[in-house]
């Protein structure tokens, strides 16, 4: 076998073990959690035969290791189960959810990759002159502030002071693409100076890496111009951890967007994971896990095999 296809089918088969381990924890974390979820569903004034009859009903008294391996042949079928609180299909539920949480993740990332690799770019260009130095400083302060702060900043002056945008991130399938782009301005100006900072700066430290190559040094020598030798020659070198870099940023625009959803009250999956969460909504909790990590682990290993297709030496092995 290919070298290349050696290494791609290995990244596809830990991807498959991480998210079989992944399922572990996520059943495991939530079957020790304190409380009773017959209780949490009939309420205080239940009797113990409602409660036994509920719990013989979602299969509580069944081992741990029965419901385990029940709810991951669902997972594996596309049945995600029921919503205890309200009885919905929640691959249903999902759907919507999940659409919802990569349209914004989506346009938060149209803005952010392209720009973030500009202004790394732009960084190294004007290394150590005052553009770098005030890129670095307005990146650092963006890391350091809390996103629930910076949003709740933003939804101050822009949306209560300005009255540019909503406060609120509502959308539905009623609404136009205009008029969802305008509702969710603010979540995505949150989420573009979140992911924006840490991806410059790695696209910069990637760049001035292999600005300290021997080729690099030829080719200036050449007389080829300093935005000539980062376009032409250093930055395509520096593809594979700024490929890296991205994905692990898009893996956050999809996975770490459950603040950002809640202070906006946008209608997606970190929303719906919040809710039910709060009303110990077991099943819904598991398959928003189950969702989320295997969104993190694809990206991850399409980051993985990203790297290894840019390798020429893997590519054309002597």
């Amino acid at each position: 076998m290919h070298p290349v296809l050696k290494l791609v089918a290995q990244r596809l088969t830990l991807g498959l073990i991480l998210l079989f381990f992944a399922s572990i924890l996520i059943f495991a974390g939530t079957t020790i959690l304190p409380g009773d979820v017959a209780q949490s569903i009939l309420g205080q004034a239940a009797t113990p035969e409602a409660l036994a009859n509920l719990r013989a009903e979602l299969g509580m008294n069944d081992p741990a290791l029965t419901r385990y391996f029940d709810w991951l042949g669902g997972v594996m079928h596309g049945d995600l189960g029921t919503a205890l609180t309200n009885g919905r299909d929640i691959a249903e539920s999902l759907g919507v959810r999940f659409k919802n949480t990569i349209f914004l993740a989506f346009w938060a990332a149209v803005i952010a990759v392209p720009l973030a690799i500009f202004l790394g770019l732009l960084s190294v260009r004007y290394r150590d002159r005052w553009p770098d130095k005030l890129i670095s400083a307005v990146s650092l302060t963006s890391i350091s502030i809390p996103e629930f702060l910076i949003g709740y900043v933003l939804m101050y002056f822009i949306s209560v002071k300005l009255g540019w945008f909503p406060s609120v991130a509502m959308i539905n399938d009623t609404m136009s693409l205009g008029q969802k782009l305008n509702a969710i301005a603010l979540p995505v100006m949150v989420l573009t100076l979140v992911v924006l900072a840490h991806m410059m700066r790695m696209t910069r430290a990637a760049i001035l890496n292999v600005m300290q190559s021997a080729y690099i040094e030829t080719a200036e020598l050449k007389g080829l111009s300093g935005l000539d030798v980062i376009r032409k020659h250093a930055f395509p070198n520096a593809i594979a951890p700024i490929v890296n870099v991205v994905m692990l940023n898009l893996a956050y625009l999809v996975v770490g967007v459950v603040v950002i959803e809640v202070v906006f009250v946008y209608p997606g999956m970190g929303q719906y994971l919040v809710d039910h969460v709060s009303k110990r909504d077991v099943p819904v909790v598991q398959a928003c896990g189950l969702i989320f990590a295997a969104v993190y682990i694809a990206l991850n290993m399409f980051a993985d095999i990203v790297s290894i297709l840019s390798n020429p030496r893997l590519r054309h092995p002597k």
